[in-house]
């Protein structure tokens, strides 16, 4: 775990919803998007007085915004919640300022370091750029990718072979070919 509070993304501010100062929010995280949870927008942080809507559609009102003009005067801007603030996950769970910058081995052999979470139509995905090749690899937070992740060691073990790293033509033999990728 790191010590400092990292900013943790919980969304952006969307259109307004009705006259009270309330919007929808765009690429929520609905976990950090609770009532009372104090959220920072443009460097100034308030509670969330309100949550509506729904985990796809969620609608928030912020204290101090109090009308549809205030709303829209914000729409765009990056909302975020302090780390410290944010609730425990489950056991296999982890935000993405936990994983990245990760070592990514395969065994011995190590792989790169994680760049970033991504989201996936069906999971998220650690995105590692291969040290051997620069190549980027794409690596799905599934058990049958992901062996172990120890965020205090900053280490996650994958299976290469499931990865299909097993398959995969070294640079050498790619430039002895004289293949170009």
């Amino acid at each position: 775990m790191h010590d400092a509070p990292v900013a943790l993304p919980a969304g952006r501010v969307g259109r307004p919803h009705g006259l009270d100062g309330s919007f929808y929010v765009t690429g929520a995280r609905p976990l950090l998007l609770s009532a009372g949870a104090l959220v920072t927008v443009a460097g100034q942080s308030a509670p969330i007085v309100r949550r509506a809507g729904t985990d796809q559609r969620p609608i928030v009102r912020l204290e101090g915004i109090e009308d549809r003009a205030a709303a829209e005067a914000l729409r765009g801007l990056q909302m975020t919640v302090d780390s410290l603030q944010a609730p425990t996950l489950a056991e296999g769970e982890w935000w993405a300022h936990e994983l990245e910058g990760c070592e990514v081995l395969d065994g011995e052999r190590r792989l790169g370091a994680v760049e970033r979470l991504i989201e996936l139509p069906s999971c998220e995905a650690l995105e590692v750029r291969d040290e051997s090749d620069g190549e980027l690899l794409i690596v799905p937070m599934v058990k049958d990718a992901i062996r172990s992740v120890d965020t205090a060691k900053r280490r996650i073990e994958v299976d290469g072979a499931f990865l299909g790293l097993d398959r995969r033509p070294s640079p050498e033999a790619s430039r002895r070919e004289g293949g170009a990728a």
